[in-house]
């Protein structure tokens, strides 16, 4: 993988903790106007700068992989944008009937949190152990 520079590093973790920070805040219900901003802040930040980064190998497992990863990017953004619905409703006026929206939008956003949760973690481990293996098999060679 292509290593990000110091900005992009400072992005990146920055992203990381304003996501962290406006998910707990707004889990406990603390000023939950402001922290779904952060958190939508948080997750564009985290999302932009890991999808910025390359893979130039010729690994077609690593690639497929990199693929998911970015996914993970885009629906961590989607969750964003559903917790910010969630404090000031704006895709209710879409919906004609208030129970339509309660069923398939309002606080979907911690289920979208999960699965790109679940497949950060999962592709980040994944890509690290076959970048091991394609680095033994060169030195190997």
């Amino acid at each position: 993988m292509k290593q990000q520079n110091k900005l992009q590093s400072i992005l990146f973790v920055l992203g990381g903790i304003l996501m962290v920070i406006g998910v707990g805040c707004f889990v406990f219900m603390f000023k939950q106007q402001i922290v779904s901003w952060l958190f939508l802040l948080g997750t564009v930040l985290f999302a932009t700068m890991q999808m910025m980064q390359e893979y130039e190998g010729n690994n077609i497992t690593v690639r497929r992989l990199k693929n998911i990863m970015n996914l993970a990017d885009m629906v961590f953004i989607f969750s964003g944008i559903l917790m910010v619905d969630n404090v000031y409703g704006f895709i209710r006026p879409a919906f004609s009937n208030s129970i339509d929206y309660l069923s398939y939008i309002y606080n979907k956003w911690v289920i979208l949190l999960l699965i790109a949760a679940i497949l950060e973690i999962y592709t980040m481990h994944r890509i690290e152990w076959e970048i091991k293996k394609e680095n033994k098999n060169n030195s190997n060679i």
